[in-house]
């Protein structure tokens, strides 16, 4: 049997973070041999983890079976969202053109079938990084033909037009795109992003042959049921297949304080309205993220239960 851990964010969390957390909130600590030859892929190929820079409390678990989420195009993001840890600057136009190679080495090294590719946003790029989401495609499925591919990107905010051009022809893959929350909190935790526009892309992507639609939730920033209600109704309407909803955890004092721990309870009748609505694919839990067993088929009978 694993041994386990609470999971605490950091270790001078506020005082709200350092009251007692509920019982549910348990992670596996991480170790084994695919866990060092995820750390060997990631430092040998001088690569970045979605992993490491948003302090994902799954780290561990994911790691131990093999697999990771790989964040291309630096680790400095060009805006300063109120969840995320991941480090805001400005890159100037910088863009590692070697990245799709040590990439591509990196997941035929882990012999991954299956691959999730994210990234900083990058506003300072006429196109927002969208040539390089095509490039790492394109070498990892030299390297290892056949793998599936998964992607988590912003949101394009001034060039979805040239992102949905750039990409549409690299199908067929998952196209992920997180609204993250509901409209009303949209100020303090996606500043600089607009709910409309992600839902429009969601929709166009949507739309793409050979492309699966996904987005995400968190919940417990202070969200009514009836505000999820209605974005699940949204992702429905722009025709998401895919959804996953987790609880958000503050991942440094830096960031915004988590408002409700969510029962494991509500995320289950959170997915059964979900899949009520058409949405096919969902993956709901306290310690579901984006790309938690991205490469399940099926997720199991309950909501973030897998065998």
């Amino acid at each position: 049997m694993d041994a386990q851990v609470s999971f605490s964010p950091n270790s001078h969390h506020s005082p709200m973070d350092s009251a007692r957390l509920p019982q549910w909130l348990k992670r596996p600590l991480g170790g084994g041999p695919l866990y060092a030859r995820t750390r060997g892929a990631v430092d040998s190929g001088r690569l970045h983890t979605i992993c490491e820079e948003a302090r994902c409390p799954n780290r561990g678990e994911c790691w131990s079976r093999g697999t990771a989420t790989f964040l291309i195009l630096g680790d400095r993001c060009t805006r300063r969202c109120g969840f995320c840890s991941v480090k805001p600057g400005r890159p100037r136009g910088r863009v590692d053109g070697d990245e799709p190679r040590r990439l591509a080495e990196a997941v035929a090294h882990m012999r991954l079938g299956y691959v999730v590719l994210t990234s900083v946003n990058r506003d300072d790029l006429p196109d927002g990084g969208a040539a390089h989401f095509r490039d790492c495609i394109r070498a990892i499925r030299a390297a290892v033909p056949g793998i599936r591919i998964e992607l988590l990107t912003p949101d394009f905010r001034r060039c979805a037009d040239e992102a949905l051009a750039t990409l549409a022809s690299e199908a067929p893959l998952v196209w992920g795109h997180n609204v993250e929350t509901t409209p009303r909190l949209y100020a303090a935790v996606r500043p600089g992003s607009n709910y409309q526009h992600s839902l429009d892309l969601l929709r166009r992507v949507a739309l793409l042959p050979g492309v699966a639609a996904k987005s995400s939730l968190m919940l417990g920033l202070g969200e009514r049921e009836e505000e999820v209600l209605r974005v699940l109704d949204d992702l429905a309407r722009v025709g998401i297949e895919r959804l996953t909803l987790g609880q958000y955890l503050r991942p440094t004092p830096a960031q915004l304080p988590v408002v409700e721990y969510v029962h494991p309870d509500r995320f289950h009748r959170l997915a059964d309205e979900a899949r009520r609505r058409g949405i096919r694919w969902v993956m709901a839990s306290p310690f579901t993220r984006s790309s938690y067993f991205a490469e399940a088929e099926r997720p199991g009978g309950k909501a973030g239960i897998h065998a």
